[in-house]
């Protein structure tokens, strides 16, 4: 049983005038996937806050969040295997469920990508400032902001150069980050059972693992900034068409670096909370910088400055990475008409999608700029609200799974619960996320800023707006150029299920 011919005429075009392929490896995909979740700055950002809502029980919170990235991880493995396209969810919802939930999977991706970018470049710059001790220029808004545009030019036109160029410098990064997080793990571990730490340091314990330790309301608010932690491993999957064996590398990478990730945060988890106690990490839940530039001066004395790297630098290469799944998602849904055709040109040198790219480096740089005059604190909330579009288009393309095999799942125990069970059990999950966040975030105290926004957090305003945004842009377009809304859903050829081919 193979595809219908209407599936089959929209296949996207791979050949010379399409992106570079075998471009990089299965180790450049896994790195590219480990950097674009950013660990270190994520660790930096997130911790504070959840050890303030669970304590002790952090590293259990961790664990409990890894579940449902792992269950989608999956879901993008299996689709992966039989739609190697680098929309990733748009192409595969759209297979799927239909052109309407599929374009607005796409769009969700894409916005993710601009509200985050500019956020991310900032951190680098601020880090990177404050490991040289420029403190002064750190604290000057109208530096840091035209370094952070400077950072996101340049790791834009590292994109366009090319995939390769983009892997390379992803390995220092990824080396450096690992490094410098691995010596501050090591050393607070030590000075923590050599009884010499400086704050309230606790012995760990493997009870910290248990995620309902603090109770059910607790493990709600922790699970949510514990999504926003793993988020961004799916860039080594849109870079199926450039990658080696794209049918199955590109997922194995996904999947893998969740499972590093896991490692990664428990390990520091751990090492953080051990060494400081919950006093500490809770009293600057609010300051990111509490935990890798007031902490690392603790642990590591006139060494600091390698802790601060490390955040400098996952946040540097999460700019990089971030641009990726938002400019190859453009890419696909101009290819098949659902956004302007300019979109989808590729560079006819560098075999890169250089439209897309320099499209979302420009509309993420205006957004930055314009958020960052309202208040720093609405910068804050912009990303608060990419919990909503995470969970959207994560759950929608678990569904989009088991909707896709359903005429096989009962084949075997295998595909019933690997492509079946387990990514709609990952959706609800992250469906559940999702309306407990737009309950949280109706409420304006939940806010960075504290503010009211027609009586609700600006987080939650902001994630209206954008789907409201992206509803009016869908129905013009489909008005404007119908052809994609032609397309019929696609039906998988069994033997793929297993093999993997094409």
């Amino acid at each position: 049983m193979g595809q219908d011919r209407t599936d089959v005429e929209h296949e996207p075009d791979h050949g010379e005038e399409g992106l570079k392929a075998n471009a990089i490896g299965f180790l450049d995909a896994l790195v590219i996937g480990l950097n674009s979740t950013s660990p270190a700055y994520s660790l930096a950002a997130v911790l504070g806050p959840i050890v303030a809502l669970v304590g002790i029980y952090a590293p259990g919170v961790m664990l409990a969040s890894f579940v449902p990235m792992l269950l989608i991880a999956a879901a993008f493995y299996y689709l992966n295997k039989v739609d190697q396209d680098c929309g990733t969810t748009f192409s595969w919802v759209t297979r799927a469920m239909g052109p309407w939930a599929g374009w607005l999977g796409g769009w969700a991706i894409a916005m993710t990508g601009v509200l985050v970018i500019g956020s991310l470049a900032d951190v680098a710059v601020n880090f990177g400032l404050l490991a040289f001790g420029l403190d002064d220029w750190a604290a000057n808004a109208w530096i840091r902001q035209s370094l952070t545009v400077a950072v996101i030019l340049v790791m834009t036109a590292i994109c366009v150069i090319g995939t390769e160029l983009s892997a390379h410098l992803q390995d220092v990064l990824i080396l450096a980050q690992v490094f410098f997080l691995l010596a501050f793990a090591v050393v607070a571990i030590y000075r923590i059972y050599a009884g010499t730490s400086t704050l309230e340091e606790i012995e760990p314990s493997l009870t910290w693992l248990n995620p309902f330790g603090a109770g059910g309301a607790a493990l709600t608010g922790g699970l949510l900034l514990g999504v926003f932690m793993y988020w961004g491993w799916e860039s080594a999957v849109n870079l199926t068409e450039e990658v080696e064996n794209s049918a199955t590398a590109p997922g194995k990478a996904g999947i893998w670096s969740t499972v590093i990730l896991l490692v990664t945060y428990l390990s520091v988890c751990f090492a953080v909370v051990g060494y400081a106690g919950t006093t500490f990490l809770a009293e600057n839940a609010g300051e990111e910088e509490a935990i890798f530039a007031v902490l690392a001066h603790e642990v590591m004395g006139g060494w600091d400055w390698m802790v601060l790297l490390a955040v400098c630098t996952s946040a540097l290469a999460s700019t990089q990475t971030t641009i990726i799944p938002a400019s190859r998602t453009a890419l696909s849904m101009a290819r098949r008409h659902a956004l302007p055709q300019p979109l989808a040109h590729i560079h006819h040198r560098f075999r890169t999608p250089d439209v897309s790219t320099w499209w979302v480096a420009g509309i993420a740089i205006f957004w930055y700029l314009v958020v960052n005059q309202i208040s720093e604190n609405a910068l804050l909330d912009s990303l608060t609200a990419l919990s909503l579009l995470i969970s959207f288009y994560y759950a929608l393309t678990g569904l989009a799974c088991a909707v896709y095999y359903r005429r096989h799942l009962t084949e075997s125990a295998h595909n019933l619960l690997l492509i079946g069970v387990g990514p709609v059990v990952g959706a609800g999950l992250l469906i559940w996320l999702l309306v407990e966040s737009i309950g949280d975030m109706s409420d304006p105290e939940n806010s960075a800023s504290g503010a009211s926004w027609f009586g609700l957090g600006p987080p939650l305003v902001i994630g209206i707006a954008i789907a409201v945004v992206g509803v009016l842009v869908m129905c013009f377009w489909r008005v404007r150029d119908g052809r994609f809304w032609q397309e019929r859903r696609g039906v998988v050829d069994p033997a793929l299920v297993h093999t993997g081919k094409r």
